[in-house]
């Protein structure tokens, strides 16, 4: 029986939750994995800190489970456990062209093929040069399949392949009396997509490599999972 007067002691369930202990949402988990990246091109983590780091921050459960993973980076690019209050609104995000549709070959027969830009990538693209050139620009393409399988000719001419710095990049093909040379990757990202690039340059070439300082976008591996 509580004495008169006395305060009645808090029951356990009603006490508050510690920040520590909230519930990551997915866009928390994001905005860490973003983080990491940019720490990872910067210099600041290794391969191996970066690969941890990413697999703690997509199974993180909680905020406490998130906040140790930026907490020795700069203070830029550390992650707060403040929210905005609610009903607050939204940063408006800027409004982005659709991705092009665009065909699975490339063609180059004395003269030149160029894709670059915002356009969608399936898991199949061929490549044909013959007396002239072909450019491909995956860089701040919209991937739709986990893998990327590039088929390439090239007779007497040349095609030219750039990826993202953070893919997996790997391949390689026949150079007679030419050049075939595919720069391999592994990203430390065990969420990102595959390129893998094969065929043959006779009396030409292909040259397949990351674009440093160009990344693939987080919102990309959302669309992967589906």
């Amino acid at each position: 029986m509580t004495k008169a007067g006395a305060t009645p002691a808090a029951r356990p369930d009603a006490a508050p939750v510690a920040e520590a202990e909230l519930r990551a949402s997915d866009a928390d988990r994001e905005r860490v994995a973003e983080l990491l990246r940019d720490a990872y091109a910067e210099g600041r983590l290794s391969v191996e800190e970066h690969s941890e780091r990413i697999e703690a921050a997509y199974s993180a459960k909680t905020f406490g489970e998130l906040v140790p993973l930026t907490r020795d980076l700069p203070a830029h690019g550390r992650i707060s456990m403040d929210k905005a209050p609610l009903g607050a609104p939204r940063p408006a995000r800027a409004p982005q062209a659709p991705a092009r549709t665009e065909s699975p070959s490339m063609v180059a027969i004395f003269g030149g093929a160029s894709r670059k830009g915002r356009w969608r990538v399936g898991s199949q693209l061929r490549a044909v040069a013959v007396f002239g050139g072909v450019d491909i620009d995956l860089t701040d393409a919209v991937f739709e399949s986990p893998e990327v399988v590039i088929e390439v000719t090239a007779i007497f001419g040349g095609v030219d392949i750039k990826v993202p710095e953070n893919v997996s990049l790997h391949g390689g093909g026949v150079g007679i009396f030419g050049g075939f040379d595919v720069k391999e990757q592994t990203s430390a990202d065990p969420y990102a997509p595959v390129v893998r690039v094969k065929g043959a340059a006779v009396f030409g070439g292909c040259e397949a490599r990351p674009r440093r300082g160009k990344k693939l976008k987080e919102w990309v591996r959302k669309q992967l999972d589906g």
